[in-house]
């Protein structure tokens, strides 16, 4: 199992969506105050490192649904028509993802009044997307040779 490289790709891809869900996605600095606000996936922490508020858990939410189908993909090798269905679910919740961080951050900057900077960190779900992508495809070669060896015999 550990020895497919799409189920390398696959536990890179967990790591990484488990990397965004631990760190800052964005920086807000607010216009009135000129407080630096970082906002992480769950809730917004001030410079000062008070918690301000509990806001939206869609993105914390579709985050966590994502590693866990990717660390449960990873067990599913004997299945791959199953594992390639789970892999594009998978890719599809963090396109989602980048749609509710769009829409969350700009909501923000309205409410606060804020100018908004996107933190490095909000690339890893695209790196991990380009990690599943990539074990979709090891997983389709896999189906093709198994598929051509059917026919042989």
């Amino acid at each position: 199992m550990i020895q497919r490289i799409q189920t390398l790709y696959l536990l890179a891809a967990m790591m990484l969506c488990i990397g965004c869900l631990c760190t800052p996605i964005a920086h807000f600095m607010v216009s009135e105050s000129g407080e630096m606000v970082d906002m992480y996936n769950l809730w917004l922490v001030s410079a000062q490192g008070g918690h301000l508020f509990s806001f939206c858990p869609v993105q914390m939410g579709l985050l966590v649904i994502t590693a866990a189908a990717v660390f449960f993909d990873i067990w599913l090798f004997r299945r791959r028509a199953l594992q390639m269905r789970l892999a594009t679910i998978c890719m599809i919740l963090l396109v989602a993802w980048y749609a509710a961080y769009g829409i969350i951050s700009y909501l923000l900057c309205v409410e606060m009044q804020a100018i908004w900077r996107p933190h490095w960190t909000a690339a890893l779900p695209a790196a991990a997307l380009i990690m599943l992508y990539l074990a979709f495809r090891g997983i389709m070669k896999d189906e093709m040779l198994v598929r051509s060896l059917d026919r042989l015999r």
